[in-house]
């Protein structure tokens, strides 16, 4: 039983039709014209459409017309009694499905209306299967068997196609980036822009206008009007990699897009309306930056609509032969050599190593010994894994050799702030005060390092 609407501003034939086609228990609705017939279209799904061509208020090119913005699927039958060449022509060429003439035999109707209908199921059933397809294609290069992984692969096809916003969390190297585009390709928005930017490499400045763009004279340096990512990734997607390093003021901004929509540019006072998805990723904790009081709670709150956690891969070892192997074909096909697999020995090796670089510590490894190894494949010796030996001792890691002399008993988070604190002040020294200097040194944001001066009471004599 199929759904069928019948568009004719004749009411004798509207009812001999609907008569006709109960017979093979369709559920028939009828329209007086194309006025009605939009309004039909707009409301309900359809399985096959019966137009005349010529009604008081219009054509039935129209009506083939909305039906095929509506449901691109719907298949449209005429079905008129001023037949000619042209007409024929033309309702072929814009989609109809079939064309019919008055007088008509009943059978006919009912035998292309059961075609019309198979052929629109058939559209339909394509459309969801290549829907299917794409998404499965969009978390394909999430690559990997774990129980972890096969987690977050089950969550984007399940976030994809809404519009919500995804907190992607992880230490660094662990592909967020990957989560964000599949999420993307799986999206109604894959056709649009995906812009990611990695928040942070830019100075609190130079972010916000990478960001909401600005306007001419803004600041020292802005000779012209420029537009921010936000739009340019109009009914797209934008990524912010490590948005746990922006500043307050941006982050007020970026709340303010997340709210309403609407994006100020730097030195201008009228808001633009933009609508963009946006994905963000971050290796900090945001929830307790956010109690700490150096990420806003309320843009928290919005960015974790949808948590995704990516395990690292030291909780994901199964997944290292099949990596490996994925990274020799990769970087095989980069460098133009026969591809070569990885020995049982040096899997072994790897699979007993904690991989504190993630994927691309082992995608790096794998390239180095793609080029400096001679053999046909990969052995444990072409794999010079850091500190491999006794990497998980004290006593064996140079910069901890200091913690083997250390008394029984001592209180810890005085002993890690106090050794957080000199480290600080060294920088700051060796930066000549320059605080920016001093965090690239430290590795860290120009907000942590703030919050941290506060927090020991160091005073900075340069910004």
């Amino acid at each position: 039983m199929s759904r069928i609407l019948i568009v004719d501003d004749e009411r004798n034939m509207r009812r001999i039709l609907a008569s006709n086609l109960a017979q093979d228990k369709h559920t028939v609705t009828e329209a007086a014209g194309v006025n009605e017939a939009r309004a039909s279209l707009a409301a309900n799904q359809f399985d096959a459409v019966i137009t005349d061509q010529k009604m008081a208020d219009g054509a039935g090119l129209d009506v083939l017309a909305t039906a095929r913005e509506t449901d691109p699927a719907l298949s449209v039958i005429f079905l008129t009694a001023f037949a000619t060449v042209e007409l024929a022509v033309e309702s072929m060429r814009q989609g109809a499905f079939d064309f019919i003439t008055k007088p008509f035999q009943p059978e006919v109707v009912r035998a292309t209306v059961r075609r019309a209908c198979e052929r629109t199921d058939l559209l339909r059933e394509n459309d969801l299967l290549k829907l299917t397809v794409d998404r499965l294609e969009g978390s394909a290069e999430i690559f990997g068997a774990s129980p972890g992984i096969l987690a977050v692969r089950e969550m984007i096809a399940r976030v994809g196609p809404t519009n919500a916003t995804v907190l992607i969390t992880g230490e660094t190297g662990t592909g967020k980036e990957l989560v964000a585009r599949a999420i993307h390709r799986s999206s109604p928005r894959a056709q649009k822009p995906f812009i990611p930017v990695n928040c942070a490499a830019f100075t609190e400045t130079l972010l916000e206008s990478e960001l909401f763009g600005h306007e001419k004279g803004a600041f020292t340096g802005a000779d012209r009007m420029r537009q921010g990512l936000f739009e340019a990734a109009h009914e797209g997607t934008l990524f912010l990699d490590e948005a746990g390093e922006m500043s307050l003021a941006a982050q007020a901004k970026l709340l303010r897009v997340l709210t309403d929509g609407q994006v100020l540019r730097v030195g201008s006072n009228k808001p633009r309306a933009v609508d963009v998805r946006v994905l963000v990723a971050t290796h900090r904790d945001l929830e307790q930056r956010a109690r700490e009081g150096t990420f806003r709670q309320d843009l928290y709150y919005r960015l974790a609509v949808i948590p995704i956690a990516l395990p690292p891969l030291r909780k994901r070892k199964e997944d290292i032969p099949g990596l490996c192997e994925l990274f020799c074909r990769d970087v095989a096909r980069e460098l133009k050599t026969p591809p070569r697999r990885v020995s049982p020995d040096a899997l072994n090796k790897l699979g007993r190593y904690d991989f504190p670089g993630n994927l691309r510590e082992l995608r790096n490894l794998i390239e180095r010994a793609m080029i400096l190894s001679a053999g046909s494949e990969i052995g444990p010796d072409d794999l010079p894994l850091a500190g491999f030996a006794g990497a998980k001792t004290a006593q064996g890691n140079g910069k901890l050799s200091w913690i083997a002399a250390m008394p029984a008993q001592i209180d810890l988070r005085e002993l890690l702030e106090e050794v957080e604190k000199n480290l600080i002040v060294r920088a700051l020294e060796s930066a000549a005060g320059v605080q920016a200097e001093a965090a690239r040194r430290l590795h860290l944001s120009r907000s942590d390092l703030a919050y941290k001066l506060a927090k020991y009471e160091i005073k900075a004599e340069r910004e």
